[in-house]
């Protein structure tokens, strides 16, 4: 059975073998299904996040987010005592729009998580 590039990627991250490791093989280009592995048609379907040394926070893009492009700022902080916010730019929205993945630094709240999100 072939797995894909971006399946071959989340399993790493389900694994839980780090954010910074994903980020870097994300950033090799495709070697699968183009520079961004982008689904057919170009298009973002299903928006996921993945959070780095996570404690219980969480994040939820939805397709309407990344096909309205604006700029949002999302609070993280799900079932963690402490809150992070992680701010997506129109740009990486229009990343995600193409089927791209971006890595995005969280808030400081005594320490940062790096907030990885795929579009397929």
């Amino acid at each position: 059975m072939s797995m894909s590039r971006k399946q071959f990627l989340r399993t790493i991250v389900g694994a839980g073998i780090g954010v910074a490791g994903v980020a870097t093989l994300a950033a090799c280009g495709g070697d699968d299904g183009g520079p961004a592995d982008a689904p057919a048609g170009g298009s973002c379907t299903t928006p996921t996040a993945t959070i780095g040394s996570n404690h219980g926070h969480t994040l939820t893009v939805t397709k309407a987010e990344v096909t309205a492009a604006a700029a949002k700022s999302y609070d993280i902080m799900g079932t963690a005592t402490h809150t992070h916010s992680v701010m997506v730019s129109a740009a990486n929205f229009a990343t995600l729009a193409t089927g791209g993945t971006v890595t995005i630094t969280s808030s400081s709240s005594g320490h940062t998580h790096d907030v990885v999100v795929m579009c397929a």
